[in-house]
């Protein structure tokens, strides 16, 4: 008896509350609209008109010309569907520039829409592009009166794979086909492009 008193109970509870809803629900009115009769978004005009003492600006839609269309529109990574894949370095910034923060750290994949193989790649070519110099913009601000602990080493070793600290000298003294030959780069980069007349090579 208790428990079927305790589900009444709740029953006239929810009850009420639906009720509640739907009164609200009725009380408020909300205009429906289509698809068709919301402007697309695109450069905006602002436009100022006065009629005796009212002002009135507007933000009209400019007639901008249409862009460019992808040549792969179903392709879901960003790299894919304009068919870059192999076709950029560390030293394309305005790229590269895309899928990091304002402090140089990369974008999450769920925000660039990558796959996990171009992430990869764009990550490795952001390092590169900081070692460089390449992105001097986008570094975390450092406190005002910060010195660094140790100078900065002269040699800027910005294709080797790993950290400057830890990177053995790339010159090795001895004839050229003796040479020791050291990794630089990175081999998920060999098939990348290449700007100069040789391909990338990654002994050096």
């Amino acid at each position: 008896m208790a428990a079927r008193s305790m589900l009444r109970s709740a029953w006239s509870s929810f009850s009420g509350m639906k009720l509640v809803n739907v009164k609200v629900q009725q009380r408020i009115n909300i205009p429906q609209l289509t698809a068709l009769t919301i402007q697309s978004r695109g450069i905006r005009q602002v436009v100022e008109k006065r009629e005796g003492k009212t002002t009135t600006i507007e933000g009209q839609v400019a007639n901008a010309p249409a862009g460019p269309q992808p040549p792969n529109p179903t392709a879901k990574c960003p790299i894919y569907r304009w068919n870059l894949q192999h076709k950029y370095n560390y030293t394309d910034v305005l790229l590269l520039s895309q899928f990091i923060r304002s402090d140089g750290g990369m974008m999450p994949k769920r925000i660039t829409g990558l796959c996990p193989e171009e992430h990869r790649k764009i990550a490795i070519c952001v390092q590169m592009a900081h070692r460089a110099g390449l992105l001097p913009d986008h570094k975390p601000k450092l406190p005002e009166g910060h010195v660094p602990k140790r100078p900065k080493p002269q040699l800027n070793r910005y294709l080797t794979r790993w950290s400057i600290d830890t990177v053995k000298p790339i010159y090795r003294s001895g004839l050229k086909w003796c040479k020791k030959r050291m990794d630089v780069g990175d081999p998920i980069l060999k098939d990348n492009v290449c700007y100069g007349v040789k391909r990338v090579s990654i002994k050096h």
